[in-house]
């Protein structure tokens, strides 16, 4: 189902054309919105089951409900904070004026923040090592019905050596660079990554975040694709919806290993790393069914992928996808706007921030990607002391997810996304099922 799923969204991607809408969008940060105004609270389309926020107070009835956000609502503190609850969110930051620059922000963090120091960094790699021997240990000697766990565990481990590669891409690993790209493409080989191709890919996914058609992470769908064919159409609404948190697998096929989608002075780089990881999997797969079958495969290296494909997937759309976090074109991007107010910070269980080396305190690493790991907890702090009323925090919650996966699917010039079922209820029903099952506490 994944190879189908991958297979519709390659085509999806293949077709991709700009819309032939204008492409201004608003200066504010926040989008207007159309909004249902039901006594003193305004509730925002896709959210009206959400009412525990309006004041109970009698109020005159008005029947014409829906109406444009004025710019001085969208501004107020008391709204920000009711669309934080409203989406499962802790802060959602005001808009950052548009005379700020990104070297404002960066000019504003300690120096020591951007000190590589090689005894932290070897300790990260020692931190994931030890983490996923472990995992592989429990996964060996565990009961069937507790392989869950340790597939958890180990699928959360091995998430550390991407992001020990991650550090490595961008060059605050270690200051030996020649080391940096050994280590990267170490790290990487578990999780079948070629560590040069994710690491061009990447390194634009960050100059141009939440800008759309040129960030290579995520983007809204686009609604003419959606709109093509009912085959793409089922495929986008299960992709975005129900298998969200497993995209990444789609993502990783579609942009790693096709050399067209490099640039000349970056294939003999991508080939050697794309000669690394087909050996890795000349060697080791073998190696592994060998000593322990088929089914050894699958419980020491497929389930544990999966689960990293799952982090990969969860922590990238919690990083950037909002319904107030905008994506917009060129002309009108903002390289401060988007770095600061279109990024989350996200608090996970601390086992989670440890095995991960602490990847989600992601607004300083979109500052400037030169921080290293072990520094943006003391980079997030200088920035909450700073910019703190600007910034986007949540603690992960299921609301948070809830709101990621059933609202933000198709990109509107307005609202930023419009749901799937508001578009094509008749064909929405995986995003109707996940309105039901999933829970919505924050």
């Amino acid at each position: 189902m994944a190879c189908r799923l991958a297979d519709s969204l390659i085509l999806f991607k293949c077709s991709h054309q700009k819309p032939l809408q204008s492409r201004r969008t608003i200066a504010a940060q926040y989008s207007p919105r159309v909004c249902n105004l039901k006594g003193f609270g305004l509730i925002p389309k896709g959210f009206r089951h959400q009412l525990n926020f309006v004041p109970k107070k009698k109020v005159t009835v008005i029947r014409a409900v829906a109406v444009p956000l004025e710019p001085s609502l969208v501004e107020s503190a008391e709204y920000r904070k009711q669309l934080a609850e409203s989406y499962g969110f802790r802060q959602i930051g005001e808009p950052l004026p548009d005379e700020v620059t990104l070297k404002d922000v960066i000019d504003s963090l300690p120096k020591k923040v951007f000190e590589i120091d090689d005894t932290k960094a070897w300790k990260t790699v020692l931190i994931s090592v030890a983490s996923y021997a472990l995992g592989l240990f429990m996964i060996s000697k565990a009961p069937w019905y507790l392989l869950p766990l340790a597939w958890a565990w180990t699928g959360t481990a091995v998430t550390g050596f991407f992001v020990i590669g991650h550090d490595c891409a961008h060059k605050s690993f270690s200051k030996n660079k020649l080391v940096e790209d050994i280590v990267g493409t170490l790290a990487l080989l578990p999780l079948i990554y070629p560590y040069e191709p994710w690491r061009f890919k990447h390194d634009r996914h960050h100059a141009k975040t939440n800008m759309l058609s040129e960030d290579t992470a995520w983007h809204p769908v686009w609604k003419d694709e959606f709109d093509s064919s009912p085959v793409l159409r089922n495929a986008i609404i299960y992709g975005y919806g129900p298998f969200r948190t497993w995209m990444s697998i789609a993502h990783w096929l579609m942009w790693h290993f096709d050399l067209k989608k490099f640039r000349t002075n970056e294939i003999n780089r991508v080939k050697i790393s794309l000669a690394s990881v087909f050996a890795f999997m000349a060697i080791g797969w073998p190696l592994i069914i060998f000593k322990t079958g088929i089914m050894g495969w699958i419980k020491f290296w497929l389930m544990p992928w999966l689960g990293y494909h799952f982090w990969m997937s969860t922590f990238t759309m919690v990083h950037h996808t909002a319904p107030h976090i905008p994506f917009k074109y060129s002309e009108d991007w903002n390289a401060a706007q988007a770095q600061l107010n279109g990024t989350v910070h996200c608090d996970y269980p601390q086992w989670i921030e440890i095995l991960c080396h602490d990847i989600n305190v992601h607004i300083p690493h979109h500052i400037s990607p030169r921080i290293p790991s072990y520094n943006l907890r003391a980079a997030h702090k200088s920035l909450q002391e700073n910019w703190g009323k600007y910034l986007n925090e949540a603690s992960w919650n299921w609301r948070l997810m809830k709101t990621i996966m059933t609202v933000c699917h198709v990109y509107d010039k307005q609202q930023n996304y419009v749901a799937f079922d508001e578009l094509a209820p008749e064909d929405s029903r995986p995003i109707t099922f996940l309105k039901k099952v999933m829970p919505d506490y924050a």
